[in-house]
């Protein structure tokens, strides 16, 4: 293994893990795309799985013989940067999940027709601007029977570090990509295009004129597409008014809500169940 032992914290190619924000990774070989840093053997075991290319390692140096060495051994020609667990902690600002990061190359965004073709559950997330919750909700959909994931260009990239983190590396596993290509073309064609790829949409929303989610309707519909708006305001009107459904999750003792999050999970796993007869 190409194995760097670090001394010098201020060293430049080290930039990528301790001094660069995420805004700068993402556009860092601009017009070649950017990268991304993937945190944790597991997460990074399952972004390489899926095929994406990573650049260096930053590795604990106890960490070297423990989970990570089977993982070190598929990045065995790339820099792999270690030095004791105080100076990293000094070096990244705060304590490395399970002592290992990866910089990787940003492959190009899918595209839409192909995330969706064979779909028949999807997650559309409508502006949800925190990273943890566009994780915990990738997850959820990994979990829970939804074929793919479609985003509106005002969502927080499902790369960031903290995203991948709370996904625990299912953003690798379920196909994701956006739908529009601005806010404006969302807001105009979005529905219109899900329609167009064959999808019923039904509309998450705390609103008077909803059916539960466990309505039989729901359950009939061969190609559904189930949006989840942004924290706090929820979706535009101009979403629900467009949908064929507007759902809502029934709660009791007075509570009007759930976090983004925690409803994903339960729509997806009531209408992530297998079509009825």
């Amino acid at each position: 293994m190409n194995i760097i032992e670090i001394n010098d914290l201020s060293h430049s190619v080290l930039s990528v893990y301790t001094q660069l924000s995420e805004a700068q990774l993402l556009h860092l070989y601009e017009p070649n795309g950017g990268i991304f840093i993937a945190e944790s053997p597991k997460v990074i075991e399952r972004a390489l799985d899926a095929g994406y290319e990573p650049i260096s390692v930053l590795i604990d140096e106890t960490e070297l013989k423990k989970e990570a060495n089977a993982i070190l051994n598929k990045c065995s020609d790339l820099p792999i940067y270690t030095a004791a667990h105080d100076v990293l902690t000094k070096l990244t600002g705060f304590h490395l999940t399970r002592g290992m990061l990866c910089a990787m190359r940003r492959p190009p965004h899918k595209d839409l027709q192909s995330v969706c073709e064979g779909a028949g559950r999807i997650a559309v997330l409508e502006n949800v601007v925190n990273p943890t919750n566009v994780g915990a909700i990738i997850r959820s959909a990994a979990a829970l029977n939804m074929d793919a994931v479609l985003l509106t260009p005002g969502c927080a990239d499902p790369l960031y570090r903290r995203a991948i983190r709370v996904s625990m590396g299912t953003v690798f596993q379920i196909p994701f990509t956006y739908i529009g290509t601005s806010q404006e073309d969302w807001t105009n064609n979005g529905i219109h295009i899900l329609h167009e790829l064959g999808f019923s949409v039904a509309a998450m929303a705390l609103c008077e004129n909803t059916i539960p989610i466990d309505d039989p309707k729901l359950m009939q519909e061969e190609k559904l597409a189930i949006i989840l708006g942004t924290e706090g305001e929820g979706l535009a009107q101009s979403t629900i008014a467009s949908s064929d459904y507007t759902i809502k999750i029934p709660m009791a003792h007075g509570v009007d809500s759930l976090n983004v999050a925690a409803a994903s999970a339960i729509a997806f796993f009531q209408l992530g169940k297998k079509c009825l007869p």
